[in-house]
């Protein structure tokens, strides 16, 4: 989306333009849904959540400033929600994770982690290995698999980074690096053990 569509959309979401909130949730949901579901690891949850986030953009809509991209505004809703709805669903005792064949099929098809291999036997291992990453991200610490899945997987730059978790530059990417650390030993734990 270039910036003047982007303004556009904006104007016409404060007008409370029902087309343009429709078109904005079929643009975004699929991104949405993905970095939710990375980061709460339930597949209903993310669901539930990502129609919050949409709510919540709707109604404050308002309140972008246009200091930063809608998407880096957006995705820092996204986090924040995921935020306080680990924090309620641990107050809850409820588990984090579910299975990943609760996942509807072709929801993370964005994903930088999705094998695309031709042969089944490739195909298994891919699977496999995505499952792994998962629930190694999903027990990542809450500030790792935030900067993981933001950076590593939506390759989102930086700059935004910055924008959505209110880090400095050098603690992003010093945080990162420590995040990629322990994702690598979860993974060799688990993975490098078969």
């Amino acid at each position: 989306m270039t910036p003047s569509q982007e303004k556009k959309l904006i104007q016409r979401l404060k007008k409370r333009d029902e087309q343009a909130f429709r078109w904005f949730v079929r643009q975004y949901q699929d991104k949405v849904f993905n970095l939710v579901y990375r980061m709460l690891g339930d597949a209903q949850e993310a669901e539930d959540l990502s129609q919050e986030v949409f709510i919540t953009v709707f109604k404050s809509i308002d309140s972008f400033r246009g200091d930063a991209k809608f998407s880096t505004w957006l995705f820092r809703i996204a986090v924040n929600q995921c935020k306080n709805r680990m924090k309620y669903l641990g107050r809850r005792a409820r588990g984090r994770t579910s299975a990943l064949e609760d996942v509807p099929e072709g929801a993370l098809s964005d994903s930088s982690l999705q094998a695309h291999v031709p042969r089944p036997d490739n195909m298994a291992l891919g699977k496999e290995l995505e499952s792994v990453l998962q629930k190694a991200i999903a027990s990542l610490e809450e500030e790792h698999r935030v900067l993981i899945i933001l950076r590593d997987i939506e390759n989102l730059p930086y700059q935004d980074i910055v924008s959505i978790t209110g880090l400095e530059l050098g603690t992003v990417k010093s945080r990162l690096h420590r995040a990629r650390v322990a994702l690598k030993e979860k993974v060799r734990r688990t993975y490098g053990d078969k």
